[in-house]
């Protein structure tokens, strides 16, 4: 490798760049395994136990409840003693901060049982656990390592936690060492999803074993019924035959929930049989999910007093913190099939200087607009949330002028807010007493959710 770098006189010289790779740190001589000594159980998603000789470890446990708002629900069923799992796990691996592998209604229910349960994360830009106090979920042993160090656990087991090159400011890895006689490197929010590109790259790796995961969601309330049927999502069954085409000799393993893969008998013979599936009659797909439970509780954002204040939108934006960016963004509070809402706020922001207009500026500029549901925008705004919730989640319908992504303008608004949430007990009181009384309060609609006229 080699880089070009300017030198003190205003030239350029060829550099070449050494490479560390912090996992060969500290080599230790490997040791033979014995059958059932380290195993592999998928739970569901990107949830899997490694028993590692008598130590328990759970990577990323979303075992109930949506991720990303009511966007992404679980495909899979997990094994019905999952949350005993959890519970008495020796330590839990959390990859980032997305709820899809950062579920806080799974860890509401761990913590009622073992608040003190290690959780390791990597020591990211924004913290993994940035929304624990808001959550109210009382987690008594969050463990924030350095990346690229080796964090041992008993004479046989240590871990490193690695920063995704993918994203750097979001997700990590994770390589787990067990007596050296394996490295299990589970590189999480890989986002190409070409399965040639993924053939390619188990091929130039060979693994001895590859098992695609953290996909295993499906879009199940009613409401998202459209982009349930047009999301088509590459099947791990395919990507699977296609490794095995181009590398026969790497064992794959499409998982279900309940599924156990016994490294050492996978590591001694491929005859051997090292995949032992779940019990016939096991539910291997979700067919329900508490949809009311979860979708009400955004619905009570609907009704905040902050949202019979027009003034809440230059508060917010002004808390976000975003400007100096030509783009001119066009937000609209719709139902749940993304029709606008007659009563609803729909506004104009101009983030070249962070000015609210009642028309589009005359400068050219792009123009970006965003139908949101108004149970989770104004969740996510209330309670101060990246926008993942919204655009990852599916909770909105964009369309551009020119049709060009604006990444610095998302990435802020999905990894760059602030941590403290907006101080809306300030802005409430910051409301002049005649806005109070001049401005319309919410209207009460027939199924109890409520609209803001702007």
């Amino acid at each position: 490798n080699a880089d070009v770098v300017m030198t003190d006189e205003g030239g350029l010289q060829l550099v070449e760049v050494i490479v560390w790779d912090p996992w060969l740190a500290d080599p230790q001589d490997p040791q033979e395994l014995q059958e059932g000594e380290v195993t592999v159980t998928y739970l569901t998603h990107a949830c899997m136990e490694l028993q590692l000789g008598g130590k328990k470890m759970i990577f990323d446990p979303w075992l109930t409840g949506p991720a990303f708002a009511r966007g992404w629900w679980l495909l899979h069923e997990p094994p019905a003693d999952s949350m005993e799992r959890l519970c008495m796990a020796d330590l839990i691996y959390i990859s980032h901060m997305h709820s899809d592998h950062l579920s806080y209604p799974t860890l509401k229910s761990l913590s009622a049982t073992r608040p003190d349960v290690p959780i390791y994360v990597g020591d990211t830009s924004r913290p993994v656990f940035w929304m624990l106090e808001k959550r109210q979920v009382q987690l008594t042993n969050i463990n924030v390592v350095p990346f690229g160090i080796w964090q041992n656990i008993d004479e046989h087991l240590r871990f490193m936690i690695l920063k995704d090159e993918v994203h750097p400011v979001l997700d990590t890895c994770i390589i787990v060492e067990y007596k050296e006689s394996w490295k299990a490197d589970f590189i999480k929010n890989e986002r190409k999803k070409l399965m040639n590109y993924k053939a390619q790259l188990v091929k130039s790796l060979q693994p001895k074993i590859y098992c695609p995961f953290a996909g295993y969601f499906v879009e199940a309330h009613p409401s998202d019924r459209y982009i349930k049927e047009t999301n088509t999502k590459n099947k791990a069954e395919e990507l699977n035959a296609l490794i095995k085409k181009s590398a026969p000799g790497i064992t794959t393993w499409t998982p279900k929930p309940g599924a156990v893969l016994d490294l050492a008998l996978a590591l001694m013979s491929p005859s051997r049989k090292a995949i032992t599936d779940p019990p016939s009659g096991t539910n291997i797909y979700k067919d329900s999910w508490d949809f009311d439970l979860y979708v009400d509780e955004l619905n009570r954002a609907i009704t905040a007093e902050i949202f019979k204040h027009k003034s809440w939108i230059q508060f917010y934006y002004i808390w976000a913190g975003f400007k100096n960016y030509n783009l001119v963004v066009r937000v609209i509070e719709t139902d749940e099939d993304f029709i606008p809402i007659d009563n609803g706020y729909n506004y104009l922001v101009d983030f070249m200087d962070l000015s609210f207009p009642t028309q589009r500026p005359t400068r050219e500029h792009p123009y970006e607009e965003i139908k949101n549901r108004i149970g989770v925008m104004r969740h996510v705004v209330k309670n101060g949330l990246l926008w993942d919730d919204l655009y990852i989640g599916f909770q909105n319908r964009l369309s551009r002028e020119p049709d060009v992504y604006h990444h610095r303008f998302w990435n802020h608004f999905q990894t760059e807010l602030p941590v403290t949430g907006p101080d809306w007990d300030l802005f409430l009181q910051q409301v002049p007493s005649y806005q109070r009384s001049a401005e319309p309060q919410g209207i009460q609609t027939e199924s109890g959710s409520a609209s803001t006229l702007s």
